[in-house]
């Protein structure tokens, strides 16, 4: 534990994460430059501020990749650059050593030796935040090499990390892989055994009556297509207006997942992969009644949760001594704050993939409203985040507090400009208020976000646009110890790893070898 005297640190110290908040210059179809924003006009007008790279290389993914909220938040709390599982994983699928994984190998053979069959789960897109087709495609070649001879892919349709129509096109690449396939492998059985929105199939709040559904085709084969292909099914959803993310979930093949099948969840991002899985492969489940599949060998493609007793292809490396770890080796108490949407975020991701409090840290979970999508309301918890977090500043509840303010990623991911600028608003009243109070007490607030959305709402052709951008992010300084410091150069673009190191580096505390990000007020 680091030897401190608190008197000469410079506290409260508070970083605001305003998910989905990206930098764009043009304003149509841009929801941040569209909103009246007085707090934040104010802010970029009278404080320091610079730019963060908050996608691609510099936070860990392919270049070019768009970032997400899980690789944001590992990132800025870590003070380092993460190596990503997409990366990793690409890398596997490119050399041809994910063939050579024993934890897949193993649940290859389980279908091989007992006669049963393969499922492959996750979403379907090339959007890159939660999966990758191409990592699907590359799991199928490996089982058809070792034998496997009856495939079932279980589709979830995106719609938000890629446009909100182009499910039809990723379900008809999978057809013509199947084909190819099978005109190489005569005696291979392979096709879609259920399509679903991941609104159903996805879910993270606790919404188990969506979750059923998507259930119910995956594994007892419910709401069976028997006269129109997977393609059309799509396509007539399309007609009926209900695109990609809400498609309603449907099975292709009747037997489902039975006894002594294997089943790969090919999703990389744990969050929306946590409750499908609970409800397929755990004993311990009571979010619905069903009958656990008996004898079935569950592979996660990464962790899920670490108290997830099932094997993982790819198991996660967490960087350690992160931000939330040197706070609470020098004694300090930290509040970690956000509505239901984000709460991983601020605590799993942000303490380095970690689930248990540091010492000294305090978590505060306020409820996401429960709404169907959340343009019907835009201002979210927004409130109810903001008034408990002044509360605790007011009363010298902590001396670091971390914040997320989901707003313009959730909303964001709508697809509705106007929803979206209402949102932005939401955030700026939030930043505001936050700040007045670190202002109050003599402290310092950073200002930033973990990747764009609500930057750009409509696309080039268009159509809503519902996915990240790849635009740079804000990082304000709002300091308030009266010692008046700056960035060392504002041109200068920095990235989310630079976050942690800085905000160590203006409380006073020292900044670990470990971080290898930069602190850009030195």
């Amino acid at each position: 534990m680091q030897q401190i005297n608190k008197e000469e640190l410079n506290l409260p110290a508070c970083l605001i994460i305003m998910d989905g908040f990206g930098l764009r210059d043009e304003q149509a179809g841009n929801a941040i430059a569209l909103a009246n924003t007085p707090n934040l006009d104010r802010l970029f007008a009278e404080c320091p501020h610079t730019k963060l790279a908050a996608s691609g290389e510099p936070v860990g993914l392919p270049d070019g990749q768009i970032g997400n909220s899980e690789v944001g938040h590992l990132n800025i709390g870590a003070g380092r650059l993460v190596p990503q599982e997409l990366t990793r994983i690409n890398h596997a699928c490119a050399d041809g050593t994910i063939a050579q994984n024993e934890i897949l190998l193993k649940a290859f053979n389980d279908c091989i030796e007992k006669g049963t069959r393969l499922h492959l789960l996750g979403i379907l897109s090339d959007g890159g935040v939660h999966s990758s087709i191409e990592h699907l495609f590359a799991l199928i070649d490996a089982a058809v090499a070792a034998g496997v001879k009856t495939i079932r892919v279980h589709a979830f349709l995106d719609g938000r990390d890629v446009p909100p129509t182009s499910g039809a096109e990723f379900v008809a690449q999978t057809v013509e892989k199947f084909e190819a396939v099978k005109a190489s492998n005569p005696d291979v059985s392979i096709k879609f055994g259920s399509i679903s929105g991941r609104f159903y199939a996805m879910d993270r709040d606790n919404r188990w009556e969506r979750v059923q559904q998507a259930y119910k085709s995956i594994v007892l084969g419910e709401n069976i297509q028997r006269e129109v292909s997977p393609v059309d099914y799509v396509k007539n959803s399309y007609e009926e207006g209900v695109t990609d993310e809400f498609v309603v979930p449907a099975a292709f093949c009747s037997k489902g997942i039975r006894e002594g099948d294997s089943c790969v969840f090919f999703n990389f991002r744990p969050d929306r992969a946590r409750e499908i899985t609970r409800a397929i492969a755990l004993d311990d489940f009571d979010g619905f009644d069903r009958d656990k599949v008996a004898d079935l060998n569950y592979v996660c493609l990464t962790q899920y949760d670490e108290t997830f007793p099932l094997p993982i292809a790819f198991p996660k490396t967490f960087p350690e001594n992160v931000l939330a770890d040197v706070v609470s080796d020098a004694g300090l108490k930290q509040i970690h704050i956000a509505e239901t949407e984000k709460y991983a975020h601020v605590t799993f991701f942000f303490n380095g993939g970690v689930e248990e409090e540091k010492e000294g840290e305090q978590r505060i979970l306020i409820p996401s409203p429960k709404v169907a999508t959340y343009d019907l309301k835009p201002e979210m918890s927004e409130p109810e985040v903001t008034d408990a977090l002044v509360e605790t500043i007011n009363v010298d509840q902590a001396d670091f507090y971390i914040v997320n303010f989901a707003n313009c990623d959730m909303v964001g991911h709508t697809g509705v400009l106007e929803a979206a600028i209402k949102a932005v608003e939401a955030v700026d009243d939030g930043v505001g208020r936050v700040v007045e109070a670190i202002k109050n007490k003599g402290g310092f607030a950073l200002v930033t976000a973990d990747h764009g959305n609500a930057d750009q709402m409509i696309a080039d052709d268009g159509q809503p646009h519902t996915a990240h951008t790849t635009r740079l992010v804000p990082f304000v300084l709002c300091d308030y110890t009266g010692k008046n410091r700056k960035f060392a150069d504002e041109a200068h673009v920095g990235a989310l790893c630079d976050i942690a190191p800085t905000m160590l580096g203006l409380s006073g505390l020292e900044i670990p070898s470990e971080m290898a990000g930069k602190n850009l007020v030195a």
